[in-house]
C-alpha cells in the first residue's frame, strides 16, 4: 500500500492499494460512518427523450460516500465498500447508495472523524512492510502441503499426493515425489523471492528429503521443525514450534498466533484475562485492558448484526487507556481459537474482581 497523502488534523488520509494483502488491511481500519471518496463506475440514466430509449451506461466518475457497509473476501480479490452518496456529479442524485470495489491499483481517500492510535498504526504498517519472503512446506510419505505467508495469514499453494516407499532401497517412488517436492520448492522461490523455507513432517521425512535435495543455495534456506502430520493443521502446528520462531518473528500471522497463545496461557493460570463481549467491555471500562485482541471475523459480524457500535466503544475506550488493539485474522488457527471465544478477548494490566 502506498500512502499517497495524509492529513490527520482533516482526519484525511489518501491511499493506492497495491495488492490482496492491502485489502485486508483497509476492512479492518474503515468503518461506518468513515467517508470514502475516489473514481468508480456507475450507471447513468440518461436525462433527455432522445436518450431515454437507450440503456444506462457505466461512466467513470468521482464519487464521495459515507460507509454503512465493509466486505472483503480473498476469494474474489475485491473490498466491496457500500454507502450512501453524498457527493457526486450533478446528474447522480444525493442520497443514492453506491458500492466502491476497491481492487489492487486503486486510489481513494479516507476521512474520519477521529484516527484511532492503532488504525493509523496498521496503515503505516500496510505502508511499510514489504511481501512475504517465506513459504511452510509440510510432508509425509504421502502428500505435501505448500503454503505462503501473507499478512492476513496464509495461503495455500499447492497440496499433492505421492508415495514415498519405507524401504530406502525401494527409491524410485521416493525420488520422484521427494523430487517434484523440490522442483516445487525451486519454482516458488523464483516466482515469489522467497528467503526462508521452513519444511516440517512427522518422524523422518523431513531428513529424508535433505539427503534427496543437492541444490545448495537451495538447502541454505530451509529450517527443519516438526509436525504431527502433512496437513493445514500441521501448517499451524509448524507456525507455533520454537525452532521457526526466529524465522517467523516478523511475520504478522506468527506474531498474531502468539498473542492469542499469550490469551490463552493466562486462561490456564486463571490469572489476566477477559474474554467475549461482555466480560471484555466491563474491563476496558476499569481501564484494565493492556492488550485487546479482536478477530476480522467477529468485526465483520458486529457490522452485518448492527451491534458494531459496542466493539467501537471498547476500542476508543482501550485506546485512550494506552492499550494496545490488535486485529486477528481467521484465517489461521489462532483466530479460529479466539473466535471459539467470542471473537474477542484481552490480556489485562490487573486481575479483575467479580
Amino acid at each position: 500500500m502506498k500512502l499517497i497523502h495524509s492529513n490527520l488534523k482533516k482526519g484525511e488520509a489518501k491511499i493506492l492499494t497495491q495488492n490482496l494483502d492491502d485489502l485486508w488491511y483497509l476492512s479492518t481500519i474503515i468503518e461506518p460512518k468513515d467517508l470514502v471518496s475516489g473514481k468508480t463506475f456507475r450507471k447513468i440514466k440518461a436525462t433527455s427523450n432522445e436518450e431515454k430509449s437507450k440503456d444506462a451506461t457505466k461512466k467513470s466518475v468521482f464519487l464521495k460516500i459515507q460507509v454503512e457497509k465493509v466486505e472483503f473476501s480473498k476469494y474474489t480479490n475485491i473490498l466491496r465498500v457500500s454507502g450512501v452518496i453524498k457527493e457526486a456529479p450533478e446528474d447522480i442524485p444525493l442520497g443514492e447508495h453506491h458500492t466502491f470495489n476497491v481492487d489492487d491499483n486503486t486510489a481513494i481517500t479516507l476521512i474520519k472523524q477521529q484516527w484511532l492510535k492503532y488504525q493509523f498504526d496498521k496503515l503505516k504498517e500496510a505502508c511499510s512492510e514489504k511481501k512475504s519472503s517465506l513459504i511452510i512446506c509440510v510432508l509425509d510419505r504421502e502428500e505435501a502441503y505448500f503454503a505462503l505467508f501473507k499478512k492476513y495469514g496464509y495461503e495455500i499453494l499447492a497440496h499433492f499426493e505421492g508415495e514415498v516407499e519405507k524401504k530406502r532401497e525401494e527409491n524410485t517412488k521416493k525420488e520422484n515425489f521427494y523430487l517434484k517436492i523440490i522442483n516445487k520448492m525451486k519454482e516458488y522461490v523464483d516466482r515469489y523471492q522467497i528467503k526462508q523455507i521452513i519444511v516440517g513432517s512427522p518422524a523422518f521425512w523431513k531428513e529424508d528429503l535433505m539427503d534427496e535435495l543437492k541444490d545448495y543455495d537451495l538447502k541454505q534456506k530451509i529450517i527443519l521443525a516438526t509436525c504431527s502430520s502433512a496437513t493445514k493443521n500441521g501448517i499451524d502446528e509448524v507456525i507455533k514450534r520454537p525452532e521457526v520462531r526466529q524465522a517467523l518473528k516478523q511475520e504478522r500471522a506468527a506474531n498474531e498466533m502468539n498473542k492469542v497463545e499469550e490469551l490463552f496461557a493466562e486462561i490456564g493460570k486463571n490469572n489476566l484475562f477477559a474474554y467475549g463481549l461482555k466480560e471484555t467491555e466491563k474491563a476496558s471500562s476499569m481501564g484494565a485492558i493492556k492488550e485487546l485482541l479482536i478477530t476480522d471475523s467477529f468485526i465483520q459480524k458486529s457490522r452485518t448484526e448492527n451491534f458494531y457500535k459496542d466493539i467501537e466503544n471498547i476500542m476508543k475506550t482501550v485506546d485512550k487507556t494506552k492499550g494496545d488493539i490488535v486485529i486477528i485474522s481467521s484465517e489461521h488457527e489462532g483466530g479460529s481459537r479466539l473466535d471459539g471465544l467470542g471473537g474477542i478477548g484481552a490480556i489485562l494490566r490487573f486481575k479483575l474482581n467479580y
